[in-house]
């Protein structure tokens, strides 16, 4: 990696000392809450990477470049980019059954590579039994759509992706990742639970600040969100997505980065490709969110500039920060797109029809009356208050973290006569 030092944009702008990345990332974290963040910028074939804060509240161990963060979903974009160095050197096939692939019986044939990718699966998000084995969870489990048609966020879909690549290489998931992509990146690998991690926090709620949380992911989802990477990784990964030689040859990088037409990410990005996210304002940007246990993790690749920006930070409310970072680097001229809010929509009243429960796996969304009028949300025995649904058939609900009236979701289907409801990019069929 080269040096840290200031930038010149391909915007044309001046150059951004380092000092002032750091000073904009110091603010942000502390206006938050955030113990400890980091910033990496890759442009005009430079890296500067600035830190602030501390690993772990308690322990006060300085942030520092190589702090590795638990990356949550970010993982994904590791896990498919394997998978696609696969198919670059025709050991893989993106519309070949994955029963065939793995050699047994009881899956759906039109269950591909490419639908597991773009969470086009049709599988629930996560498993029913996170003890069980990969397979019999995939054959137990109720899809919420037919292969190929609709956009599902799914963890469980990344479980059999990580199988896949076992019956391929013939390592396990960790072995192939570090030996196909993170060690030839010059990435040292680390793990949710390894001890050099970086601890989550959750949100600070009082004179001592946010506290540790310990992190909790069944070894069936690793491919879906077992990383740490620090920010200074993120970057080297996005770069691999700028067309940096050696892993993805043209055809197939083109195929991971293009929109699937069916893929529609309903409050969590503006489109998908192949385990990569699209991201619009004046130009699309690729990458991916993930979220830990107490951490946030962004990533953004802007092909046309030839600019990676990744983030992460150790606490709960890394997300808002994040999103205030988006408008600082734009102001100093990294012009990266600004979450989508959704179009200014007139309230309605929620038609008796729409009031029920709507399942995804093991997991039930119901929408019922509020105790003080209105409708609220219930998840997993969370309530969410305040539900407004709007002509648009968005709703939102009041973030119980902010008291703020949050985007949520949307309703499917004719009102009043619901079939299905999005929220965070899950689709659930109504029971």
């Amino acid at each position: 990696m080269s040096p840290a030092r200031g930038l010149q944009g391909h915007t044309g702008r001046h150059p951004v000392p380092e000092k002032g990345f750091q000073e904009v990332l110091r603010s942000l974290a502390g206006r938050h809450g955030v113990p400890g963040a980091q910033l990496a910028v890759f442009e005009d074939g430079q890296t500067t990477v600035v830190q602030t804060g501390v690993e772990h509240q308690d322990r006060r161990r300085p942030m520092c470049a190589t702090s590795a963060v638990p990356s949550g979903s970010v993982t994904k974009v590791v896990t498919a980019t394997v998978v696609m160095a696969l198919i670059a050197d025709d050991d893989l096939e993106l519309d070949q059954p994955a029963g065939e692939i793995l050699g047994v019986h009881g899956l759906d044939e039109r269950l591909t590579p490419r639908h597991l990718l773009s969470h086009t699966s049709g599988l629930p998000s996560d498993p029913a039994d996170v003890t069980g084995s990969c397979l019999s969870e995939i054959r137990a489990a109720v899809p919420v759509a037919t292969p190929g048609t609709a956009f599902s966020y799914s963890n469980l879909g990344y479980a059999l992706v990580g199988s896949l690549i076992e019956a391929v290489t013939g390592m396990t998931w960790r072995e192939a990742v570090e030996a196909i992509l993170l060690r030839p990146l010059k990435i040292e690998p680390a793990y949710a639970e390894s001890p050099r991690t970086v601890s989550g926090h959750g949100r600070s709620t009082g004179p001592a600040g946010a506290r540790p949380v310990a992190q909790a992911l069944p070894p069936m989802l690793e491919p879906a969100g077992a990383l740490a990477l620090s920010a200074a990784d993120l970057v080297e990964l996005g770069r691999v997505h700028l067309g940096k030689p050696g892993l993805l040859d043209v055809v197939t990088a083109a195929d991971m980065h293009r929109r699937v037409p069916d893929a529609e990410p309903f409050g969590l990005a503006d489109g998908w490709g192949l385990g990569i996210a699209h991201y619009e304002d004046d130009e699309v940007w690729l990458g991916h969110d993930g979220t830990a246990d107490g951490t946030a993790c962004h990533l953004r690749i802007d092909q046309a500039g030839a600019c990676v920006v990744a983030f992460t930070a150790n606490g709960a409310a890394g997300t808002e920060m994040w999103d205030d970072l988006v408008t600082e680097l734009r102001g100093l001229g990294i012009a990266l797109p600004k979450r989508r809010l959704p179009e200014a929509a007139r309230p309605i009243p929620i038609a008796a029809g729409d009031f029920g429960t709507y399942r995804n796996g093991a997991l039930d969304y119901t929408i019922r009356p509020g105790k003080h009028g209105g409708a609220e949300l219930v998840v997993d025995g969370e309530i969410f208050p305040e539900l407004t649904l709007h002509d648009d058939a968005a709703f939102t609900v009041r973030d119980p973290a902010t008291g703020r009236a949050t985007p949520c979701g949307r309703l499917r289907g004719t009102p009043g006569e619901a079939t299905a409801i999005e929220i965070g990019g899950r689709l659930a069929r109504r029971l």
